[in-house]
């Protein structure tokens, strides 16, 4: 099983890396949130219930789009709304994902994931352990 502490501990490096990232999210396969972690002084921008449906959305989105042979590996995935950004990254393909909440002005978010968090992520990738489905069974 995962070990939480590690996830706070992650989660808590992965914000510091970067002022523009104001939430982070780690999700199981499932959509089911093990983590989630948010800037300090700032408003969560939506309750638990919405973040759960959220991250459960964008997981079941990112699993349809899948063109590896084609595209290559996904690195991350990035939405732009009026009110925010979002990447959602695999860290372990159909193991776990991150998502991120970046800052609404924000404009170096690629130079931030790749640069910053996917070097951090594949340094910490082996402490995240796939579960296998039997064992949710």
């Amino acid at each position: 099983m995962i070990d939480y502490e590690f996830l706070y501990g992650f989660s808590r490096d992965v914000l510091r890396v970067d002022e523009s990232i104001s939430w982070i999210g780690i999700t199981n396969k499932f959509g089911v949130l093990l983590n989630v972690e948010q800037r300090e002084g700032e408003a969560p921008f939506l309750t638990e219930e919405e973040q759960e449906e959220y991250v459960s959305n964008s997981i079941t989105r990112d699993k349809k789009i899948r063109f590896e042979l084609e595209m290559g590996k996904q690195i991350y995935a990035f939405g732009r709304y009026k009110k925010l950004s979002r990447a959602t990254i695999p860290i372990i393909n159909d193991g776990y994902y991150m998502l991120l909440i970046f800052d609404s002005k924000a404009t170096n978010f690629d130079e931030v994931i790749m640069k910053k968090v996917v070097p951090l992520t594949e340094k910490e990738r082996h402490r995240f352990i796939v579960v296998d489905d039997a064992e949710h069974g």
